[in-house]
C-alpha cells in the first residue's frame, strides 16, 4: 500500500494515506508450486508447477533483510515523532496509545493509520514534488519507499512483502529479485510526483507491485514450463485489475502502483527468465552434437522490448519531472486513475 498525504505540514482527516493522508501500494507472490498475493485485500493465485527437474533455489535472506529495515525505519520515524512533546495536528485530541511515550501515535483524527504525524514523514523522506523538482532533493525518489503512514500500513506492506518477496527470491535469488523491488518502488515514485504536486507519499507498495508486475511477465516469459499456466496467468491478471481498482478510491496513490507494476512487468523479461528445458545437460554434449539456444527467442525478442522500454520510459520521465512537467497536462484523464470522484468523495485535483 502506498500512502498519501495532503499537505506538506499537517495530516488532514480526509488524506491520511499520503501525508495528510497516506496513499498505500499493492503487491503478489509466486513460488515453485504455488503463487498467492496478500495483503489490503490481494487475493491468492491457482498452484502451478515448474516442470524443470533442474530448477535451482535460493535461501532468501534480503526479503526478510527489508522487512527489518522498513520495520526499524517505523521505530526510528516513530521516536523522532514524538507526539507527546511534538503534537504536530491540527486537530484537537491527544496522543493514542500515550503509554508508549515517545512512541505514541497521533491522534486518529489526524492520522487513523496508527503513525506519525505528515510533517515528521516530509522532514524524514517522503515523496513531496516541490523537494524533488525546486530543491533538488530526489533522493526522496528513493527514500520515501522505506517510510510508512502507521503501523497498520506497514504490516499490510510487509505481510505482502513476505508473501510475494521470499518466494521470487527463492527461485531467482536476492541479486535479481532486489534489482525488481528497488527499480520497481523508484519507477512508482517517479510517476507519483509526475501526477501529484501537492500532496506527500510514503510507502513501499510501489515496490510490491513490482513483484507482483514480476510474476506476471516471468509467468509469460517462462510459459513452456509451467502446468495449469493458463489459470494461473487469469488468476493474476484478475489479482492485478483487483489491486488497481482499489487505486482508485480517494487517498490512495495509484500512480505510484500503476509506475511500480509497469516497471517490475518489464524487469520480469529482463531479469527472469529460464533457460530451456534440459539445455543444462545440452551443453555437456560432445561438440559435434548440436544443442538449442539457452532461451527461446521470443524470450529473446521480449528481452529486447522490455529493455528498450525501460531506458526510454525512465528517461522520458525523470526528464519531464525535473523539468518541472506536469503529467496531468499531458494526459487530461490520467488523474481518474487515481480516484474516481462519487456522490460518496471528491477527489483532490492533483489526483
Amino acid at each position: 500500500m502506498q500512502e498519501h498525504h495532503q499537505g506538506t505540514s499537517n495530516m488532514s482527516r480526509e488524506d491520511v494515506e499520503r501525508g495528510g493522508g497516506v496513499k498505500s501500494r499493492g503487491n503478489g507472490s509466486n513460488n515453485n508450486s504455488s503463487s498467492s498475493s496478500n495483503s489490503n485485500g490481494y487475493l491468492s493465485t491457482p498452484t502451478y508447477l515448474i516442470e524443470d527437474a533442474e530448477a535451482h533455489y535460493w535461501t532468501s535472506w534480503l526479503v526478510p533483510m527489508f522487512v527489518v529495515a522498513n520495520v526499524v525505519v517505523f521505530i526510528v520515524v516513530m521516536r523522532i515523532n514524538n507526539c507527546p512533546k511534538h503534537l504536530h495536528t491540527s486537530f484537537e485530541g491527544k496522543c493514542v496509545a500515550r503509554f508508549l511515550g515517545r512512541f505514541s501515535f497521533e491522534p486518529l483524527k489526524d492520522n487513523p493509520l496508527f503513525g506519525p504525524s505528515s510533517a515528521t514523514l516530509e522532514r524524514l523522506g517522503a515523496l513531496e514534488w516541490t523537494k524533488v523538482v525546486h530543491k533538488h532533493q530526489g533522493w526522496r525518489l528513493i527514500s520515501c519507499m522505506w517510510l510508512h503512514a502507521g503501523i497498520i500500513h506497514l504490516l499490510a506492506n510487509m505481510l505482502s512483502l513476505v508473501l510475494i518477496g521470499i518466494r521470487l527470491e527463492q527461485q531467482f535469488g536476492f541479486v535479481r529479485i532486489g534489482i525488481v523491488y528497488l527499480l520497481s518502488g523508484f519507477g512508482g515514485a517517479v510517476l507519483s510526483s509526475l501526477f501529484i504536486r501537492n500532496n506527500i507519499s510514503v510507502g513501499a507498495s510501489g515496490a510490491l507491485f513490482g513483484l507482483l508486475g514480476a510474476m506476471l511477465s516471468e509467468l509469460i516469459t517462462n510459459w513452456s514450463i509451467y502446468t495449469n499456466r493458463t489459470a494461473a496467468l487469469l488468476t493474476l491478471l484478475v489479482i492485478t485489475a483487483i489491486n488497481l481498482a482499489i487505486g482508485i478510491l480517494p487517498h490512495v496513490d495509484n500512480f505510484a502502483h500503476i509506475g511500480g507494476f509497469l516497471s517490475g512487468f518489464l524487469l520480469g523479461f529482463v531479469l527472469l527468465p529460464r533457460s530451456q528445458y534440459g539445455w543444462q545437460g545440452r551443453r555437456n554434449l560432445p561438440s559435434a552434437v548440436g544443442f538449442k539456444s539457452k532461451f527461446k527467442a521470443y524470450q529473446y525478442a521480449l528481452w529486447l522490448v522490455s529493455v528498450a522500454l525501460l531506458i526510454v520510459g525512465f528517461t522520458v520521465a525523470l526528464v519531464m519531472l525535473f523539468k518541472g512537467k506536469n503529467g496531468n497536462d499531458q494526459c487530461h484523464w490520467c488523474h481518474y486513475l487515481s480516484c474516481v470522484p462519487t456522490s460518496r468523495w471528491k477527489c483532490n485535483e492533483n489526483l
